[in-house]
């Protein structure tokens, strides 16, 4: 019989030495952790970054706002139209990183049915502190596309939708008994 067998070691190995097959279980479960936990957040944050291109700009959407506008009330002004325009485009920020600082808080966390973890608030400041990042590199995004502007107060309330949907998150888990 040869000292090396066709397919190696790796089946006596494995079963001699169980500390090589925990590793082994333990590689195949971070792709699993990744599909769960991270690629959701990747796949959002690319939604964000899809919405800072000139497709999403201020004079495209208005093209979308006004005549919905219109057609239920003809006579609306177009100041109203802006005030509105202007509502609904900030009321996205705040939500499009609400949904942020949820799902990195989640991947960053990993929580587990009937989790026994406290909440832990330096989780939460780490999930603000990525969000409100994020959302410093979008407007400097901005910056570079033609048909859009880097605005201060964008950071503000999309750091600001992400901390009321971490406050939320918090209130609910009270609520719940998770923690």
């Amino acid at each position: 019989m040869p000292d090396n067998p066709p397919f190696g070691n790796s089946l006596t190995n494995s079963v001699a030495n169980p500390q090589r097959l925990q590793a082994k279980s333990r590689f195949v479960r971070e792709p699993r952790i990744f599909l769960i936990y991270w690629l959701p957040l990747i796949i959002w944050m690319g939604v964000i970054f899809s919405a800072s291109t000139a497709a999403l700009s201020a004079r495209h959407t208005s093209r979308i706002i006004g005549p919905i506008l219109r057609w239920f009330k003809p006579d609306v002004t177009d100041e109203t139209i802006s005030r509105v325009q202007l509502v609904v485009r900030k009321g996205g920020h705040l939500s499009e990183y609400a949904v942020l600082g949820m799902l990195f808080w989640n991947a960053w966390r990993k929580p587990v049915r009937r989790d026994p973890r406290p909440w832990r608030w330096s989780e939460a400041g780490i999930a603000l502190a990525f969000s409100a990042a994020y959302a410093i590199s979008d407007e400097i995004h901005q910056a570079f596309v033609p048909g859009r502007q880097a605005q201060v107060t964008d950071v503000f309330i999309d750091t600001a939708g992400a901390a009321i949907a971490l406050i939320l998150l918090w209130m609910l888990g009270r609520r719940k008994n998770l923690w």
